[in-house]
């Protein structure tokens, strides 16, 4: 069995542990403060889905980036960053830039160099991974994140348990294509989702806001293509996208439970294709920039 496998099971009881672990934190942003969201790759889409989340419950200004692309000039009343490794080039580069604001860095390995730059951590160890494409520490992350905003974590656990059970249809695993799509904070689970797919399974992958999918991308669309949107608010899309010949997938569940049904998935293209999703080529655990 791949390592993969085995940390996208053990999601829903990391989550209901993130939601103790964010509980006793006392840096987590507060109500009213500017907060400014910082990672790399998957870790800047749970940036952008929380920072996405934060606003739209009304507690303060909250924008994602990527580690290398902040704004110069830019200042916030809280920094926090998102580091599985702890050892990125660019977030590392990042905190040291930090002088005017407290830093927060939510990492699976504390004991590296970002625990020496940030002012705190949040210690999510108990969500590390063996397997270069990240599934458990990223959505373990966003868990902690969701749950400071007071959302329940326990329903959403057990939404996931159920979506472990399920069967992954044949169809998405043959599929060539896949386009996925959200809205709000979804959007950033959406790109995630593609991300998954490129990194397990060497596929081509898109990813768009709900609406913009109709501005051109639909085009792409065709028989033996997925199209799967994530969140509410899909169903508008479906006569569209099924008078493509595509397969339109729309849950309507919790996007972090839809991301685990596309983990799955991923693992699934990837055997089919005969990858190994622990090591997807040109990729390894931390990018590490030389000077």
């Amino acid at each position: 069995m791949s390592h993969i496998t085995t940390e996208i099971a053990r999601q829903p009881s990391a989550w209901r542990r993130a939601a103790l672990a964010a509980a006793g934190c006392g840096q987590l942003p507060r109500p009213g403060e500017r907060v400014a969201v910082v990672g790399c790759g998957t870790s800047l889409y749970m940036a952008m889905a929380y920072a996405d989340l934060r606003e739209s419950a009304g507690l303060g200004e909250t924008d994602a980036f990527p580690a290398s692309e902040f704004p110069a000039g830019r200042r916030y009343d809280r920094y926090v960053v998102i580091s599985r490794s702890g050892t990125t080039t660019e977030i590392l580069t990042f905190l040291r830039g930090r002088t005017d604001a407290p830093t927060l860095a939510l990492t699976a390995v504390p004991t590296m160099p970002i625990a020496d730059h940030a002012d705190s951590v949040l210690d999510l160890g108990f969500a590390d991974e063996q397997s270069v494409v990240q599934t458990l520490f990223a959505s373990t992350a966003l868990t902690a994140l969701r749950a400071h905003l007071g959302e329940g974590v326990a329903a959403l656990a057990d939404a996931a348990d159920a979506a472990l059970a399920e069967a992954i249809d044949p169809t998405w695993v043959e599929a060539e294509q896949f386009t996925f799509l959200g809205r709000g904070w979804a959007l950033g689970v959406a790109q995630e989702a593609a991300l998954k797919l490129r990194e397990a399974a060497n596929c081509w992958t898109e990813a768009y806001p709900t609406m913009e999918y109709r501005h051109g991308p639909i085009s792409i669309a065709a028989p033996g293509r997925v199209v799967w949107h994530l969140g509410p608010g899909g169903e508008d899309l479906r006569a569209e996208v099924e008078a493509t010949g595509a397969t339109f997938v729309n849950h309507g569940d919790d996007p972090q439970v839809d991301l685990v049904r596309i983990q799955r998935l991923a693992v699934a293209v990837a055997g089919r294709r005969g990858l190994d999703p622990d090591h997807p080529r040109h990729l390894s655990r931390a990018v590490l920039l030389g000077s």
